[in-house]
């Protein structure tokens, strides 16, 4: 709910940037192996109880996903780029709530273990719905800057990143912080089922 916002306010600094890295001759595809990269190490401080400095990794990882695109955009983006973006992204989601489990294993599994249940009715309903409108050439006119239809849903990437911070600030509250978030992206992967089914024939 929160990303055609959260856009706009990061907006300039990751313009400022991507402008930066184009000058120097960086690649968008290099910034998202690499983002990816940073993520993953900030997992492994994660399952370290190294929680705060995994956090930071994490949001590095996140601002790195805005650039690439932004960078992208600059220049000339490319059907495999997104690919590659959307790819990691998931996994990079998935692999936060596996380093909480691996972390806590008695305390956060099963909660963990639902959380990434979630994220698989997020993301498939997310892509599939995307397919379709891609298909029909449709376009997203809250977000004209996304490669594909972007439809939206109680928990979008934004709340995903608070959910992040919350739970390596306060990591014994990740179970319950867990259930709850992984509930709204139910309702959320709920909504777009529904919504898809009744728009597209």
């Amino acid at each position: 709910m929160l990303d055609r916002y959260s856009l706009k306010i990061v907006k300039p600094l990751l313009d400022s940037v991507a402008q930066y890295l184009r000058k120097k001759g960086v690649k968008a595809d290099q910034v998202t192996t690499v983002s990816f990269a940073v993520g993953l190490l900030g997992v492994i401080l994660i399952v370290g109880h190294h929680y705060l400095a995994g956090g930071l990794l994490l949001l590095l990882n996140r601002l790195g996903d805005g650039i690439d695109g932004t960078l992208a955009r600059l220049g000339e983006s490319t059907d495999r780029g997104a690919f590659l973006d959307i790819c990691l992204d998931f996994i990079f989601y998935s692999a936060v709530v596996l380093g909480f489990a691996l972390a806590e294993p008695d305390r956060n599994s099963l909660a963990a273990a639902f959380l990434i249940f979630s994220f698989v009715g997020t993301g498939s309903s997310f892509l599939a719905y995307a397919i379709m409108a891609e298909r029909r050439s449709l376009a997203d006119q809250r977000l004209p800057d996304k490669g594909f239809y972007y439809l939206g849903g109680l928990a979008e990437g934004t709340e995903t990143i608070i959910f992040f911070v919350l739970v390596c600030v306060f990591p014994p509250l990740f179970p319950v912080l867990a259930w709850l978030f992984g509930a709204i992206c139910l309702l959320g992967t709920a909504a777009r089922i529904v919504y898809g089914y009744r728009t597209l024939d």
